[in-house]
């Protein structure tokens, strides 16, 4: 069965799989919810592929109910969703992003659309070309990466969906759109050393980066456009990157963070990173959030405690937009992950409640 197919499916699915009429998103024109403000979200890209392999979602009641509709019940307010180019299973390309996008919008929640610029996940390892584009010079790479970018959001926009945030590259400390390695894109996995300058191709780095951040202004021109690196407790790596994009004009609205504490550090991470935030509003004068946290789903108490004081700094920084979720909704070591906010049964943990608050 076609992508598409199955993904109706699941929607059909999705409507029907309620216990009664209660338990059905009602897709109100004016939500109850609050839905502005301090952004309480979730990436759940993972969502429509854990569904059509028959994984389901229950309340604490142990009610079933759609993952999004419990997840705003639970206090989430936004939803974010990764964008790949041409992935072999289909998962995460545009007519899926569109559904779980569509989604989100018929419950009032906002959307954030995180652009890979890759076929498979483009992280601080793996930064690479989706595979029609290599070979490409860097004019026609530009080329690639605005039509791209403007064919996801138009499709988009053709539903009537607006996104608030548009992410341009995932967690891109490395650099983006390598070959073979981190030195087409002009960074490396380390910051520089004193003395050491990487000047050959740090303005191509940039050039993507603007490249990506115009085309989203062009289709979208009030979304707030996203940097986004990991290790969100490093002040160093983010001085590094943001001032080459500063001295290279780079437009761009937002400094995002990726924050994985450990269940015996969880404190000190936090505050390097409420730290680093603080810092990147003064030295760059940005907004800024947290893109992606994820604590252990076997240790909910500590999760919730560290959710819950980082939220809490993260709102008393008056340019932090939100604090988003990775895939909270995994369960049952979905793909190896181990990370998520849901019990082997299905149900949210208290680590969640955080999000509550």
């Amino acid at each position: 069965m076609k992508l598409m197919n199955i993904l109706l499916a699941g929607l059909l699915l999705w409507g029907a799989a309620a216990c009664s009429d209660d338990d059905k998103p009602t897709f109100p024109e004016e939500p109850t919810y609050d839905m502005t403000g301090f952004a309480k979200g979730a990436d759940v890209s993972w969502l429509t592929q854990m569904e059509a392999s028959g994984k389901k979602f229950y309340n604490a009641s142990g009610r079933e109910t759609e993952c999004m509709t419990l997840l705003r019940d639970l206090g989430m307010n936004s939803i974010r969703l990764r964008v790949w180019v041409n992935p072999s299973d289909g998962w995460c390309n545009k007519s899926d992003v569109v559904v779980k996008a569509w989604r989100a919008h018929q419950l009032g929640m906002r959307v954030m659309i995180d652009f890979h610029y890759s076929d498979v996940w483009a992280d601080p390892g793996s930064q690479y070309k989706p595979a029609a584009w290599v070979g490409l010079s860097l004019d026609e790479l530009k080329t690639a990466i605005a039509d791209h970018t403007k064919d996801v959001l138009n499709a988009l926009k053709e539903k009537g969906i607006t996104p608030e945030w548009v992410q341009v590259g995932n967690e891109i400390t490395p650099g983006m759109l390598w070959d073979e390695d981190a030195t087409v894109s002009g960074a490396t996995y380390d910051v520089p050393k004193e003395g050491v300058t990487y000047a050959k191709n740090e303005k191509n780095f940039a050039d993507f980066i603007t490249t990506g951040s115009n085309a989203v202004k062009e289709v979208f021109p009030n979304a707030k456009v996203i940097v986004h690196l990991h290790d969100g407790n490093n002040n160093g790596t983010y001085r590094w990157i943001f001032d080459i994009l500063k001295a290279n004009n780079t437009p761009y609205d937002v400094i995002a963070m990726s924050l994985y504490p450990g269940t015996d550090n969880w404190q000190e991470m936090v505050a390097a990173c409420v730290a680093n935030m603080e810092d990147m509003v003064s030295r760059y004068n940005k907004e800024v959030m947290i893109a992606e946290v994820g604590m252990p789903w076997d240790e909910p108490e500590i999760s919730k405690s560290c959710l819950t004081e980082l939220i809490a700094k993260s709102k008393a920084i008056e340019q932090c937009l939100g604090v988003f979720y990775w895939e909270p909704q995994s369960y049952g070591s979905w793909n190896g992950y181990t990370l998520g906010a849901f019990d082997e049964s299905g149900k949210p943990t208290v680590a969640l409640d955080a999000f509550n608050q």
